[in-house]
């Protein structure tokens, strides 16, 4: 896995432009050349639309706290949704979800 995969350096919180920029990234080196084939959007499903086991998963959310820090504790966002909410979840769900834990810790300072 390549780890020059690094979050942007502006001195405040990223958006959600940047927070997917990255996120894509992490997906496309976890999908290899399956990547090629798909558009990764806030819209991707990671079930249906990339196959995302949940192996996987472990390791975005690993990738994720390297990336952003412990704020944003992946397992604990999943574990809060039902079973058919974690089959649709989306790309943009995780972004979103990562803004908002990054948005927390600037307020916090």
């Amino acid at each position: 896995m390549d780890d020059q995969v690094k979050p942007p350096t502006l001195g405040r919180a990223p958006d959600a432009d940047q927070v997917l920029s990255v996120t894509s990234r992490i997906l496309e080196e976890l999908l290899q050349e399956y990547a090629d084939e798909i558009e990764i959007t806030r819209r991707t499903r990671f079930l249906d639309d990339l196959e995302i086991e949940s192996v996987d998963l472990v390791v975005l959310a690993g990738r994720l706290r390297d990336i952003w820090g412990v704020r944003v504790d992946f397992p604990r966002f999943i574990s809060g949704l039902e079973l058919s909410e974690i089959l649709e979840l989306t790309v943009g769900e995780v972004v979103d979800y990562v803004v908002m834990c990054l948005a927390d810790v600037e307020k916090d300072g």
